[in-house]
């Protein structure tokens, strides 16, 4: 037998005893769904059974490929039941005999410390939002093999608050498919589109990123602008809008699903404030070929400024004037921004590169115990 074909026996057997269980939240099951299903696809595609504990609210059926097994959690939604739900769960999760926990977010890493603790397993964090100290939550020093973080600025900010684990980080870039053409700006003779994606729950968020679309108007640029998003302040945001003289401009529209098609329609996407997780319909974004101006601090890896996007000062109107002016003004060089981030996100955000970082981290966990 070859040295390859060695090799490739070797990494099946390895695959083989792989058996996952991957908890999600219901913030991932909604703002990460795009990154959940390549995941369980990439797992499916390489023969490795996986188990996806998922929130009883949460529409499973278009992240979930057909061989993974989908336990809802909690079984029972009453808070007096805590108790029995994690019982409950550990019975099921037996059953599938799993080597490792991998959690996907920050807000069930007490569940999976505590399901790590009780069933002997080892487990992977998963850490998408910047922390702070105040803040620090539980994480099992003999248990926690490994801590993935999608974003280098996040990876740096975790070791600042929790040095224990310093050595135990992984920077895994969320992989994603870029389309093969560049939207921005392709549609010649159309109206100039900007989408802009953020949480309505604060109308002052939105206030200087209006006054910069107010002085775009004032100057006689032409273009439709749709705000994504949903929250308690939309009332807020639809009145300014209209103070602004801007409603024939100006649109809130709810969520829609599926992002990819939404975001295609737009020539510019804009994300007015920063972010303190990773952001990824930015990457959607960028994969469609729209030109991405982001307000500067926060998460913001993605977009490398006057390369693949454009950064402003979220809170200086001017700034903000500026920037988006500057892409309207020069729109061969706002398609080469795009262009440059598609290829970025082929060069460092493939959907097979991330599938590949997460099985050697699963590998090396399984083998972390052993040692």
């Amino acid at each position: 037998m070859s040295i390859e074909q060695n090799n490739t026996l070797s990494e099946a057997l390895a695959n083989k005893q792989l058996r996952p269980v991957l908890i999600a939240s219901k913030r991932i099951a909604n703002e990460y769904a795009i990154f959940l299903r390549n995941l369980l696809v990439g797992l499916a595609d390489e023969s490795i059974p996986a188990t996806l504990v998922y929130p009883p609210a949460c529409e499973a059926d278009t992240v979930v490929s057909p061989s993974t097994e989908v336990i809802r959690y909690p079984a029972v939604k009453l808070p007096l039941l805590g108790h029995q739900n994690r019982q409950i769960l550990i019975e099921q999760l037996k059953k599938f005999e799993p080597t490792l926990l991998h959690c996907l977010c920050e807000s069930e890493a007490s569940l999976v410390r505590h399901l790590a603790k009780q069933m002997e397993l080892p487990y992977i964090l998963t850490v998408n939002s910047l922390q702070k100290r105040l803040g620090r939550f539980a994480v099992s020093t003999a248990r926690c093999a490994k801590i993935i973080t999608p974003a280098k600025s996040i990876a740096a900010n975790f070791g600042m608050i929790y040095p224990e684990f310093a050595e135990r980080i992984e920077p895994v870039n969320i992989g994603t498919f870029v389309d093969r053409k560049s939207m921005c700006f392709s549609r010649r003779n159309q109206l100039a589109t900007m989408v802009m994606v953020h949480p309505l729950n604060n109308a002052s968020e939105f206030e200087k990123s209006l006054g910069a679309i107010k002085r775009l108007s004032v100057d006689a640029y032409e273009f439709m602008l749709a705000i994504i998003g949903n929250g308690r302040a939309e009332g807020e945001v639809r009145k300014r809008i209209k103070e602004l003289g801007l409603s024939e401009s100006v649109i809130i529209i709810p969520r829609i699903e599926p992002w990819h098609s939404v975001l295609a329609a737009g020539d510019i996407f804009i994300q007015p404030q920063p972010s303190n997780s990773f952001n990824p319909v930015v990457l959607e974004a960028m994969s469609v070929g729209t030109v991405v101006a982001c307000g500067k601090g926060g998460v913001d890896d993605l977009v490398i400024d006057g390369q693949t996007g454009v950064i402003f000062e979220p809170d200086i109107e001017l700034s903000i004037y500026q920037n988006l002016k500057q892409l309207l003004d020069r729109r061969e060089w706002a398609r080469q921004l795009a262009r440059a981030a598609q290829e970025h996100l082929k060069k460092n955000y493939s959907v097979s590169k991330m599938i590949s970082s997460i099985l050697g981290l699963y590998r090396a966990t399984q083998e972390w115990v052993r040692k």
